[in-house]
């Protein structure tokens, strides 16, 4: 497997209940459904048409936290195009969800971005060749606790798999203990310290074996 150039900051939020993943747009994942209802949120890949301003708007609601803490996440503060070229980096999915009131008839409630590649140099555990990154991770924060993050993970740990990765890992804001111990509780662990030359804090590199 040919090592990922490496991500920006990953959030994530507490899982909670089922969501059903619907079959991606030009990538080879499988499919699985569960027993949710009709109305229950659905995981795809990004597709042509989605509306950025809402992803970018999304994004901003769900680094707020930090942001609040005096911290500087490049997805807590990108515009528009920053969210664009970020999602065509690499394979971006998203949870939606049925909203009769949207004019596209769903709404966007979460997103993350497996396989970034960016231009800025990342961490050396990035470079290894059987790890594999995800990015650009969020869950809006009124939906958290329903299973969105968590399936959104499930997708890109079973993606890391299927391209022969045997880690996943993720660079995240150090001070965000929080998010810290979710990740820690889901069987990630500490690798390293990297700093990013777009933030103002010392990012944690933590790691998933598959």
């Amino acid at each position: 497997m040919t090592a990922p150039t490496p991500p920006s900051e990953s959030r994530a939020v507490p899982p909670g209940s089922p969501v059903r993943v619907a079959a991606p747009i030009s990538a080879p994942v499988s499919a699985p459904t569960s027993t949710s209802t009709s109305d229950a949120p659905v995981v795809r890949r990004l597709r042509d048409g989605d509306p950025i301003p809402e992803i970018t708007k999304l994004l901003h609601r769900a680094y707020a936290a930090q942001v609040a803490m005096g911290l500087a996440p490049l997805a807590g503060r990108q515009d528009d195009a920053t969210t664009a070229r970020r999602c065509n980096s690499g394979e971006c999915y998203v949870a939606t969800l049925k909203d009769p009131a949207h004019p596209r008839g769903e709404r966007v409630v979460g997103i993350i971005l497996f396989h970034e590649e960016e231009p800025d140099q990342g961490p050396p555990w990035f470079q290894q060749p059987h790890v594999d990154s995800f990015s650009q991770f969020a869950v809006d924060t009124n939906l958290q606790g329903r299973g969105i993050g968590q399936a959104l993970l499930d997708t890109v740990e079973r993606r890391a798999r299927e391209c022969g990765s045997t880690e996943l890992a993720l660079s995240m804001a150090d001070p965000d203990t929080a998010l810290k111990n979710f990740y820690l509780k889901r069987g990630y662990r500490f690798v390293e310290f990297w700093k990013w030359p777009y933030t103002n804090y010392t990012s944690a590199i933590l790691s998933k074996k598959l």
